[in-house]
C-alpha cells in the first residue's frame, strides 16, 4: 500500500472548528462547549458530504452487480477498507473486517474462537461493557472462566500482574487500549510480547485509542484490534475488526447469509476467505465510505500538532480542577488521552450534567459503560469532559465556570 502523504495542513483550531457546521450553534441560548467526544465525535463537512454525494450519484449494492454503479460502488466501499488498513497500517486490505461498531467487531471474535469448558479469558476491570459481555457469554454458555486483571485508581496496572494470571488454559487476553472512563493507556507492544511468548492471543478495544495517537498494528503485533468510526469523526453504524491473517482464518463465521459463502448446497456449505467471511448481507456501504472520509479528512491534519493540542486541553482541565478542592479527579496517569473524569462533592453526576447543560456545556455524567471500573473506584458514577482536536482551550475555562456555578446553586 501507498503510504499517506507527508504533507499536512498546519493546525489552525478556527479553521478546524468551521469544518464542524454543529459547533456553530447554541444550546439554551449560549454557544455549543461540546465535551462528550469519547462518547461520539462530531462530523466534519467532508464526511457529511461524502455521505450524501454517494447517495446522490453513485449508490449501488456492492459485489454482487456488474453495472457501472455496482462497479463505482463496489470500488468506493473497497477503498473505505485500503484507507482503513493504512491508517493503522495493516499488512493488508484483506485484514480488515468491516463491522456495524467496535462492539460488533468484539462479538464477532468472541463467536468466533475456539473455547471449551475451563478456558481463560483475561480482562481488566477497566473495560468497557463492549469488552466484558461477550465474554461472560462464552461463560454462561461453553464454560468459559474470567480472569480479572486489577488496575490503580489511574488506570495502570504491572506487566508483573498479568503475568501472574496467565495459565496453561489461558486462550486470550482482551484489553483496552485506552481507558473511556480515565484515559489511561495500556503498553500495547509489551502485553501482546508477554503474551505471545507463552503461546497466548490479544485483542484490544482501540475505539478511544485510535483517535488520540498514532496506531501501527503491526508495530503492536496484536492478533486482533477493534475500533469504531462514530468515535473517529465519521459515522454510526460503521466499525472496524483488524486480525492478523492467521487469526482471522482461525474465527467460525459470525453471521450466515449473502456475501460471506463460498458454495451453499443441500448438504454442506463452505465459506469465504476473510474479511468477507464476516461481512454477511449488504454491508455498510454509506458508513465505510463516510469513514473513508472521517480518516482521509483526520490524517490531513499534523497529528502531532492534534495530540500536543490535546496534551493541552487536558492538562489544564485537570490544572484548574484540582484548584477546586470540591472536586476529585479520577485517572491521573501522566501520558493519558484527552479524558477527564471527575466527582462533585455532595453532588450526584447526573445533576451536574444537567446543571452545565443549562449552560451550554455538554458532559457525560454516569457509569460510561464501566461497572466493573466504577465498583473498583468506590463510585456509583462520575462525570466526564471528553476533548477533540476541535475544542478551543477557552472551552476548558468554561467547563470550570459552569461547575462554580453548579455548586453554587447545589450548594
Amino acid at each position: 500500500m501507498n503510504a499517506p502523504s507527508s504533507i499536512k495542513r498546519p493546525f489552525d483550531i478556527e479553521a478546524i472548528r468551521a469544518e464542524f457546521p454543529i459547533l456553530s450553534r447554541t444550546v439554551h441560548g449560549r454557544p455549543l462547549v461540546y465535551l462528550d467526544s469519547a462518547a461520539s465525535a462530531q462530523k466534519p463537512e467532508p464526511v457529511i458530504e461524502a455521505m450524501a454525494g454517494a447517495m446522490r450519484g453513485a449508490y449501488a449494492n456492492v459485489h454482487r452487480g456488474l453495472h457501472t454503479l455496482a462497479n463505482e460502488t463496489t470500488e468506493a466501499y473497497e477503498a473505505a477498507r485500503t484507507t482503513v488498513a493504512r491508517f493503522i497500517n495493516a499488512p493488508a486490505p484483506e485484514t480488515i473486517v468491516f463491522t456495524k461498531g467496535g462492539t460488533q467487531a468484539i462479538n464477532i471474535v468472541a463467536a468466533g474462537i475456539d473455547i471449551k469448558a475451563g478456558d481463560e479469558i483475561i480482562v481488566s476491570v477497566m473495560e468497557h461493557h463492549s469488552n466484558i459481555v461477550p465474554w461472560h457469554f462464552l461463560r454462561e454458555r461453553k464454560g468459559a472462566v474470567l480472569k480479572w486483571l486489577d488496575v490503580d485508581a489511574d488506570g495502570v496496572f504491572t506487566l508483573e500482574a498479568l503475568d501472574a494470571l496467565i495459565g496453561p488454559r489461558t486462550k486470550l487476553i482482551t484489553l483496552t487500549h485506552m481507558s473511556n472512563v480515565l484515559g489511561a493507556k495500556t503498553p500495547a507492544a509489551e502485553v501482546v510480547r508477554l503474551a505471545h511468548a507463552k503461546g497466548v492471543r490479544v485483542m484490544f478495544d482501540g475505539c478511544q485509542a485510535v483517535v488520540h495517537g498514532r496506531v501501527d498494528v503491526q508495530a503492536i503485533g496484536a492478533d486482533f484490534y477493534a475500533f469504531t468510526g462514530h468515535k473517529l469523526y465519521g459515522p454510526t453504524g460503521i466499525g472496524v475488526l483488524y486480525g492478523r491473517e492467521e487469526a482471522l482464518a482461525s474465527l467460525a463465521p459470525f453471521e450466515g447469509g449473502g456475501e460471506m459463502i463460498d458454495v451453499v448446497e443441500r448438504e454442506r456449505v463452505t465459506y469465504a476467505a476473510p474479511p468477507h467471511r464476516f461481512e454477511a448481507g449488504t454491508p455498510p456501504i454509506i458508513e465505510a465510505i463516510g469513514l473513508k472520509a472521517a480518516i482521509d479528512w483526520f490524517s490531513s491534519l499534523d497529528r502531532a500538532a492534534v495530540e500536543a493540542h490535546e496534551a493541552e486541553l487536558r492538562d489544564r482541565a485537570m490544572q484548574a480542577l484540582r484548584e477546586l478542592n470540591w472536586v476529585k479527579l479520577h485517572g491521573q496517569a501522566p501520558d493519558k488521552g484527552a479524558i477527564v473524569s471527575f466527582s462533585v462533592d455532595g453532588a450526584h453526576p447526573h445533576d451536574i450534567a444537567q446543571i452545565l447543560d443549562r449552560q451550554g456545556v455538554a458532559v457525560r455524567a454516569g457509569q460510561h459503560c464501566a461497572q466493573p471500573l466504577m465498583q473498583a473506584l468506590g463510585v456509583t458514577a462520575t462525570a466526564r469532559a471528553s476533548f477533540a482536536c476541535y475544542n478551543r482551550l477557552e472551552e476548558v475555562d468554561a467547563l470550570v465556570d459552569a461547575l462554580v456555578k453548579a455548586r453554587k446553586l447545589l450548594s
